[in-house]
C-alpha cells in the first residue's frame, strides 16, 4: 500500500527540491568551465599589397578574425573591395596620422598643413628619433586639434562607406599619446559613429610573443606556445601579416629593416597547420571585436566605450 502524503506535507517536502532546483539555476557549479577566446588582429591593411594579400590568407586559412584597415594607405581602394567581399573578417579603421616607411607614403585626406611635413605626407613619427629629428616627429608640432578632428573625420567616414561591416576604430603607432584632448577627441569620435568597443573594460587581455622569434619558423614555433598556454577567458594578439614579396623588401625604415621577413613570419604563423591544430584541439574560440559586444549595440550610435589603441603593450611591433 502506497502511503497518502497530505497536501501540507507534499508541499513541505517538495520545497527543498524546488530551492535546489533553482540554487542550481542561478549558482552554476565551480566546474562549469570558462571559454577560450581568442582575437587575433592584423594590422595595417590597405598600406601594401602584400598585407592585403596577407590578410585574406590569415583570415581564409588561418586564425585571424578582425582586420585593422588604413583609409590613407595606397592600397585602401583593394582591401575595401576585399572586405565588402569577405563580411566575415571584422573590420576596424587604423586611424592614421603618421607615415613611417622611406620608399612610400601617404597623405591626409584634408587640408592639413600642421600634420604634414615635406611633401605635403604625414611625418614619420609620433615620438622623436635620432634619424629623423624633431622634424620628423608629429608630438613636436604646433599640431591643430581642428585639423586632427577634420582628418579624421574624413577617414571615418570613407571607410564607413566602402566598408559596410566596419565595427571599431584603432589608432596607428598609438598617436593618442599626443594628449588627452586627442585621446577625448577620438573616444567622442567612436561613440559618434558607433564605432566604440573597450576591450580592457570587457576583460580582454593581451597576450604576445613567446620569447623574441625573428625567423619565420621561430614564429610559428612562438605563436604554437602561445595557443597551448592560453588559460579560459579573453584574449587579444595583435600584429602585422604581410609577405615577403619585392614590394615589402622595399618597405623599411630605420630600426626596422627586415620587415618583409618579419611580417612574412606573421602570416606563416596565424596559417600554420600546428596552429589551426592547436586551436581545434583546445576548442579556442576565433573572435573579432564585434563579438564582444551584443550585436544590437555594436553599431548604435552613442554606445558607451572606447576605442582600442594600437595593441597592448609589448604585443608585436608598434609600427
Amino acid at each position: 500500500m502506497i502511503p497518502v502524503v497530505p497536501p501540507t506535507s507534499r508541499r513541505l517536502v517538495l520545497l527543498p527540491v524546488a530551492l535546489a532546483i533553482l540554487a542550481g539555476a542561478t549558482n552554476p557549479s565551480p566546474s562549469a568551465e570558462v571559454p577560450i577566446r581568442l582575437i587575433v588582429r592584423g594590422d595595417d591593411m590597405g598600406s601594401s599589397q602584400a598585407s592585403n594579400e596577407a590578410a585574406l590568407r590569415c583570415f581564409k586559412d588561418g586564425v585571424m578574425r578582425d582586420v585593422e584597415v588604413m583609409a590613407v594607405g595606397p592600397w585602401f581602394p583593394e582591401a575595401a573591395r576585399l572586405l565588402r567581399e569577405n563580411p566575415g573578417l571584422d573590420a576596424g579603421l587604423h586611424l592614421t596620422l603618421t607615415s613611417e616607411w622611406d620608399n612610400v607614403k601617404w597623405r591626409p585626406l584634408t587640408t592639413a598643413p600642421s600634420l604634414v611635413g615635406r611633401g605635403g605626407y604625414f611625418r614619420p613619427m609620433i615620438w622623436p628619433h635620432p634619424h629623423y629629428g624633431k622634424e620628423g616627429a608629429l608630438k613636436e608640432q604646433p599640431w591643430k586639434l581642428e585639423e586632427i578632428e577634420r582628418e579624421l573625420r574624413a577617414q571615418i567616414e570613407l571607410t564607413r562607406r566602402e566598408i559596410p561591416h566596419l565595427s571599431h576604430l584603432s589608432d596607428h603607432m598609438g598617436f593618442q599619446a599626443l594628449g588627452p584632448d586627442v585621446v577625448a577627441l577620438v573616444k567622442r569620435l567612436a561613440v559618434e559613429y558607433g564605432l566604440a568597443v573597450d576591450p580592457e573594460a570587457l576583460g580582454v587581455r593581451g597576450v604576445g610573443w613567446d620569447g623574441k622569434p625573428e625567423a619565420p619558423s621561430q614564429k610559428v614555433f612562438s605563436f604554437v606556445r602561445v595557443l597551448e598556454g592560453l588559460a579560459p577567458g579573453t584574449w587579444l594578439f595583435v600584429d602585422h601579416p604581410s609577405l615577403d614579396t619585392p614590394e615589402m623588401r622595399a618597405v623599411h625604415h630605420v630600426g626596422y629593416e627586415a620587415v618583409a621577413i618579419d611580417r612574412q613570419g606573421v602570416t606563416d604563423a596565424w596559417t600554420s597547420p600546428a596552429a589551426k591544430d592547436v586551436v581545434r584541439r583546445r576548442g579556442i574560440r576565433l573572435i573579432g571585436y564585434r563579438d564582444l559586444v551584443a550585436p544590437s549595440e555594436s553599431r548604435r550610435p552613442g554606445r558607451e566605450g572606447a576605442p582600442v589603441r594600437d595593441g597592448p603593450s609589448g604585443l608585436g611591433r608598434p609600427l
